[in-house]
């Protein structure tokens, strides 16, 4: 309801009456009164006099009635643990594909390794709900479209050259601008749901001496709409999300990259292995030609770029 006011709202700039939400809307003044005193408490400006409500201005809040057709997939947190740790619960209860949940902090954010992911206010934090019939050993294909995903977003909606590091980076100049991490629930041949977490500094403010990462704030030198970008992201995972495994995805992931034909050194399983990234193949795996010659195979690990 609270969606379908605000919609009701922008479609006039001027004052619209609650016996007119009302009718529209199907519900009663009351209804109209209460859903509008909760959307005030999360940050609307709405303006109440005798001629009825105003919409004045929003909040950048990623709340669920912002993404019409979405609304019912998400699920919003203005501070979680980890929107990973939600969603997998969520998942293992039997959350459908497509399920969403979001958060503007996190207290636990991880990126691979467990490692620490820093999620503080004006980032973009999600994790999605991904049940593909696939065989596991493709899993990492889904790594790759994400990252096609939001490279594109990026390069759509600001002109912005956003590059792909492999496995699960997108990089602006050369800085990590967003992480994804994959974690899926399998049995021998049978996957059953992949969890996809998506963190991007959108409007993050970083600190001077932070030589490895950017945000797309400092990039552009201008803050941005969350709610704008994350919308047009959705629609890029929903037409990538098909191609899964098709052949264009890899073809696309080598376009946008930012590691093959460069000198890599790769942690691997508690090997390291240092020569060209040449390619990848058809799990999505890295192809690295050591320094004898030799091509090998590399399923995960850490990715460093060797100056050229």
């Amino acid at each position: 309801m609270k969606g379908q006011i605000l919609e009701a709202l922008r479609e006039r700039t001027h004052y619209v009456s609650g016996e007119a939400l009302s009718h529209q809307l199907g519900t009663s003044r009351v209804s109209i009164w209460k859903h509008i005193r909760g959307l005030k408490e999360d940050g609307y400006v709405i303006e109440a006099s005798a001629k009825g409500y105003r919409l004045v201005s929003s909040p950048d809040l990623l709340l669920p009635y912002e993404f019409p057709g979405l609304e019912q997939r998400i699920h919003y947190f203005p501070e979680i643990g980890s929107t990973m740790d939600a969603a997998r619960e969520l998942a293992k209860k039997g959350a459908g594909e497509g399920t969403i949940v979001i958060a503007e902090v996190q207290t636990r954010g991880r990126g691979r390794l467990s490692r620490e992911w820093l999620s503080p206010e004006g980032g973009i934090y999600f994790t999605l709900v991904l049940r593909p019939r696939i065989s596991p050993a493709y899993a990492p294909r889904i790594n790759l479209m994400a990252g096609i995903a939001v490279a594109v977003t990026i390069k759509e909606l600001y002109g912005l050259k956003a590059e792909l590091k492999w496995p699960n980076d997108v990089l602006i100049e050369g800085k990590k601008v967003c992480g994804i991490l994959a974690e899926m629930d399998a049995e021998t041949d049978v996957l059953n749901f992949v969890n996809v977490g998506i963190g991007i500094n959108v409007n993050t403010s970083l600190p001077r001496f932070e030589k490895t990462a950017t945000s797309l704030k400092d990039a552009l030198g201008r803050e941005i709409s969350r709610k704008k970008f994350l919308s047009a992201l959705a629609v890029e995972i929903e037409r990538w999300l098909p191609l899964l495994m098709k052949a264009d995805l890899l073809e696309e992931w080598r376009r946008l990259s930012a590691t093959l034909n460069r000198d890599v050194r790769i942690m691997s399983l508690g090997e390291e292995v240092t020569g060209q990234a040449m390619d990848i193949d058809a799990t999505g795996a890295l192809l690295v030609k050591d320094k004898a010659g030799s091509l090998r195979t590399v399923l995960v690990g850490d990715c460093i770029h060797l100056r050229e």
